[in-house]
């Protein structure tokens, strides 16, 4: 009979090696999860306990210079719940019946859309209805069939008092886009926050943001709060002032009605907006709750573009309101003297063209102070000719033009100081003495925004400093002082009290106030001219300077001047305060 003890010791010392090393494996890996990786399974335990609620931060607020609110903060309430609960015994029917009864129509379809766009995992919250008001939501828990297993969740949403009056400069928030998410990495922001779209609110978003806040729940196996561990209240932003002031915005709003174009008031001295306006505006209120993609297209082609800050981004020729300019240029570069005139008959022939004035009789002998009153062209064709074009925009550039005026707001132009080398960049063409004709009174390649002309006329007044514009009360005073003989620039401030006393401009000057200023007409090769007027009042010591740009006004002197004169009464005259709806 053979013997197996042999074979069957050497398969026991094999089966004993094999309980030895499994011994030593599992040691190894009670001490490997045990003792080298505790802290992380610790944790890793914790957060299946713990729960993290973040809330957004909440933004300050926006007011005018007399404290009139721009943009508040308003508490509505989001519908929250966890998906396990939700999807049993119908929930989602009858959530939406007893919506529907209390007065806010959603569908079972809408809701269960809602809760698929946010799922993610079964015990993370998901929000079902949003931007409830209080009274709403005390309505629905007060009914006895309102869903226990369902709560309430307090939220800020944005709200703007003076919507369409001031919806260009404001702006409003949304929801933070992926572009915008990754590139705000590392500034503590998540998907569902709340950011500057546009206008103040997305220039000053770090000031307005705010910091967000949390809260540490604890939550049983399915998910569900079993109590509050630690809460951090989100902190708000900064409140920010501007320079506006509503009551002039108000004006300007009804100045406008039916019109397209802007209003600009500026304070001559610090460059305070006081007035910013473009018309046709829009209600931004809307745009900060949510509107529909079909709402959106909407707005964005609507072909009166609303969207379009005609204030700060429309760039227009300015027409006869860049006489004063080419005035203060050809006196400083001696092209002129006080005394020195020309004769308009009515036109004059340039190369092979003839170049009118509109005023087709002529307007006769002209000096500086007559042809800025009569807004004689002719005088100013022979000007611009004398001066050159290298000598236009060398003073161009003097007065920023070309370039943005450094307002705080996201979307300004940079306007057109078109030269030689621009025209042969651009068109392929050589710059003839024609163009220097059409510059000369503001017409041609020439084109600038509202603002940018708002700071020349400041420059005019305040004796030759420019400022830079601003829309914060809280930003710095920058301004420039400009190589100007204080004699020269009194001929010019001259012709334009002219102009208002007895030339083109009398409507600005008949609502109470000594106004300065100047008369435009620019042509629109899309239809009727344009109506400009740029003034400044009061005229011995000026306060405020104002520009009103109306397209295809057809003309400046019945049109934009009268706009000009009215609000800058209202802001110096008190009396006005009181008779302006």
């Amino acid at each position: 009979m053979p013997d197996f003890r042999p074979v069957l010791n050497q398969r026991l010392k094999y089966w004993r090696m094999f309980v030895l090393f499994s011994m030593l494996f599992l040691a190894g890996g009670l001490y490997y999860f045990q003792i080298v990786n505790s802290d992380t399974y610790v944790r890793l335990a914790s957060n299946n306990r713990l729960r993290l609620i973040r809330f957004p931060p909440v933004r300050g607020e926006i007011y005018d210079r007399n404290g009139a609110l721009l943009a508040v903060n308003v508490t509505t309430f989001d519908i929250m719940g966890y998906p396990m609960d939700i999807e049993r015994n119908d929930m989602v029917e009858r959530m939406a019946e007893l919506l529907s009864r209390h007065g806010i129509p959603v569908t079972a379809e809408d809701l269960s859309r809602t809760i698929k766009r946010q799922y993610w995992a079964p015990y993370r919250v998901v929000r079902l209805v949003g931007n409830i008001t209080l009274a709403q939501m005390a309505d629905l828990v007060a009914d006895p069939e309102f869903p226990k297993e369902l709560f309430p969740l307090p939220v800020w949403r944005r709200t703007y008092p003076a919507g369409s009056l001031a919806s260009n400069i404001t702006g409003y928030v949304g929801e933070i886009s992926e572009n915008e998410l990754r590139q705000m990495e590392g500034r503590n922001y998540v998907a569902g926050d709340l950011v500057g779209k546009n206008g103040i609110e997305r220039q000053y978003e770090e000031t307005l943001r705010g910091t967000p806040g949390e809260e540490s729940v604890e939550v049983d196996a399915r998910g569900r709060k079993v109590k509050t561990i630690h809460v951090r209240t989100a902190g708000k932003g900064q409140d920010l002032r501007l320079t506006l002031d509503l009551g002039a915005q108000r004006l300007a709003a009804d100045l406008m009605k039916g019109y397209r174009g802007a209003i600009v008031v500026m304070d001559v001295e610090n460059g305070d907006i006081i007035v910013l306006y473009s018309s046709p505006s829009y209600d931004n209120n809307p745009l900060a709750w949510g509107v529909s993609t079909r709402e959106w297209d909407a707005l964005l082609n609507d072909p009166e573009r609303p969207m379009h800050d005609r204030s700060i981004g429309g760039q227009y020729p300015p027409a006869s309101t860049f006489k004063p300019l080419v005035g203060i240029a050809a006196l400083e570069e001696k092209a002129v003297l006080l005394t020195t005139t020309h004769y308009c008959p009515g036109s004059i022939a340039v190369g092979n063209r003839t170049f009118r004035c509109w005023k087709r009789s002529g307007h006769g002998t002209m000096n500086i102070l007559t042809a800025l009153q009569e807004s004689c062209d002719v005088y100013f064709y022979q000007v611009g000719l004398k001066l050159g074009i290298a000598k236009l925009l060398k003073w161009c550039t003097m007065f920023g033009l070309g370039s943005p005026t450094g307002l705080d707001l996201p979307g300004e132009s940079s306007g057109v100081t078109a030269g030689p080398d621009w025209k042969k960049a651009r068109l392929k063409e050589n710059w003839y003495h024609g163009d220097t004709v059409n510059y000369s009174i503001g017409q041609g390649f020439l084109l600038m925004t509202p603002v940018q002309l708002a700071r020349l006329y400041a420059a005019l007044a305040n004796g030759g400093r420019l400022v830079r514009p601003r829309l914060s009360l809280s930003r710095d005073v920058i301004f420039e002082t400009l190589m100007i003989n204080r004699k020269n620039l009194d001929v010019v401030r001259r012709g334009l009290d002219f102009v208002v006393r007895k030339g083109t401009g009398r409507r600005a000057g008949s609502f109470g106030i000594a106004v300065a200023g100047k008369t435009g007409t620019a042509q629109n090769p899309h239809g009727e001219d344009h109506a400009l007027f740029a003034g400044y009042a009061p005229i011995d010591s000026p306060r405020y300077v104002a520009v009103a740009i109306i397209e295809e006004g057809l003309h400046g002197s019945s049109v934009a001047s009268p706009m000009v004169g009215e609000i800058l009464s209202y802001l110096l005259v008190p009396e006005a305060r009181g008779k302006t709806p």
